[in-house]
């Protein structure tokens, strides 16, 4: 329902912030592939584009899928594609890439360990899952959302399923950026 009027001031700012701390987690990756997962409409993805052979924007959302397929058309990229697919509900065992970051995505996911679960399989060996998202935040009550989350909490959950050489660290505070409220953002670096 958002999707039209997604990108606001504020979440390009956001996207422009968390892009940033993706970039400097990426190692040789201008000969890599890396799949932006919930990508929304697109708005961390565009940032990097030029930091990866290819991206590919993957959302649920069939309406955020066509606002980042009209920027990839008017802006002639040539090294992006699409996907809508759902991770909570199937897992693709044809796909696979070098990274994988997600950028306030995790909050929406019911069902955390599985999506990362399915996630790590997805990735090749030696690969990287970088999440960006929200520190918890007890002031945030949502059926909706999860009130951000511990880091020590989520790199136990993703060591119990596999991925090792985990490290995240707290890089942005706002303004009323998270349901209104002023929050920090980490970033969560991890491999396969």
């Amino acid at each position: 329902m958002i999707a039209n009027t997604y990108d606001t001031p504020e979440r390009v700012q956001i996207a422009k912030v968390s892009s940033d701390a993706i970039r400097e987690y990426l190692v040789d990756a201008k000969n890599k592939n890396a799949i932006d997962f919930g990508c929304g409409t697109g708005l961390v993805g565009m940032n990097l584009l030029n930091d990866f052979r290819s991206i590919l924007f993957l959302d649920t959302s069939q309406n955020m899928i066509h606002q980042i397929k009209q920027k990839i058309s008017r802006s002639n990229i040539q090294n992006a594609d699409t996907l809508c697919f759902d991770f909570e509900k199937d897992s693709l065992s044809d796909l696979n890439t070098d990274y994988i970051f997600m950028a306030q995505v995790l909050l929406h996911i019911k069902n955390v360990e599985l999506v990362l679960s399915r996630l790590y399989d997805v990735l090749n060996v030696g690969g990287h899952l970088l999440i960006v998202d929200f520190n918890k935040n007890e002031e945030i009550v949502s059926d909706m959302v999860h009130n951000g989350f511990e880091q020590v909490k989520l790199a136990d959950i993703m060591t119990k399923i596999g991925y090792k050489d985990i490290q995240s660290k707290t890089f942005y505070n706002g303004s009323k950026i998270f349901m209104g409220h002023d929050a920090s953002m980490f970033i969560l670096d991890s491999q396969k």
